[in-house]
């Protein structure tokens, strides 16, 4: 297991159903942060609203982020509508790499206008990078105490999410991401959406952020789209460097 991973939380702009521009808005994320696991936010390559069929993300809409992983050498998980297993479509978390692409996770806590147009996953997951056990979630997850207990009991060091916020919710998506440290003794790296997006978000939080186990701010993006945090965390006994950068 490697002692230090660089996580980036980022927010890139996100048109609402323009997956090609989104893509390219990905691709220059992901080289810019220069992070060996670099999170996006929820529904981030189409932007977030009710309804989208997971056949919104042609499959070559994936290609600029392969390619953007490979020349950056990283991870990048990214909010996607994808097939559920049964038929119809749950909100993802797509693990890309310079292998290729594969779902993740599937949002499990739907809010109560997705209800009815997505399908819950059913499981917690965890995604191995370099030997660190990073556990997944999207958006409400990280305000539901039995995701948080059933994330915790496979034993991570790293927890990491992508949000679609109001601006007036900032204070609730930083209580969360405490609570989610002071519950799995593990690090916290929230990606959140910043702009306009629709499912009735003229605007969203940003300010992504990755916390310590203790709950101290590492790194924290500002509230604009196009923003990132960087941060080098490291095993309790070593020290943590963090970092920020704009993205164009």
């Amino acid at each position: 297991m490697h002692d230090v991973l660089t996580i980036a939380v980022a927010q890139p702009a996100s048109r609402l159903g323009d997956v090609v521009a989104n893509a390219a808005a990905h691709a220059e994320a992901i080289r810019r942060a220069d992070a060996r696991l670099v999170v996006l936010p929820e529904l981030s390559l189409t932007g977030y609203d009710h309804g989208l069929r997971a056949d919104a993300v042609p499959d070559g809409a994936w290609r600029p982020l392969v390619d953007a992983c490979a020349d950056a050498g990283c991870v990048a998980l990214v909010g996607a509508p994808v097939p559920a297993p049964g038929g119809g479509t749950s909100i993802a978390t797509v693990a890309v790499d310079p292998s290729g692409t594969r779902v993740a996770y599937r949002k499990t806590w739907l809010g109560a206008d997705e209800a009815g147009h997505y399908v819950p996953g059913d499981a917690p997951a965890v995604l191995t990078v370099d030997g660190w056990r990073v556990g997944l979630g999207i958006c409400r997850d990280t305000g539901i105490a039995q995701h948080v207990q059933d994330v915790a009991a496979l034993g991570i060091d790293l927890y990491v999410a992508g949000l679609v916020h109001a601006p007036e919710e900032l204070a609730e998506q930083d209580a969360r991401g405490r609570r989610i440290a002071a519950a799995t003794g593990a690090h916290v790296g929230f990606a959140s959406f910043a702009g306009p997006t629709g499912g009735g978000y003229a605007a969203t939080a940003g300010t992504s952020t990755v916390w310590s186990p203790d709950g101290d701010v590492l790194a924290r993006a500002g509230s604009g789209p196009g923003d990132v945090a960087v941060v080098e965390i490291r095993r309790p006994s070593t020290q943590r460097l963090p970092r920020s950068a704009p993205l164009p």
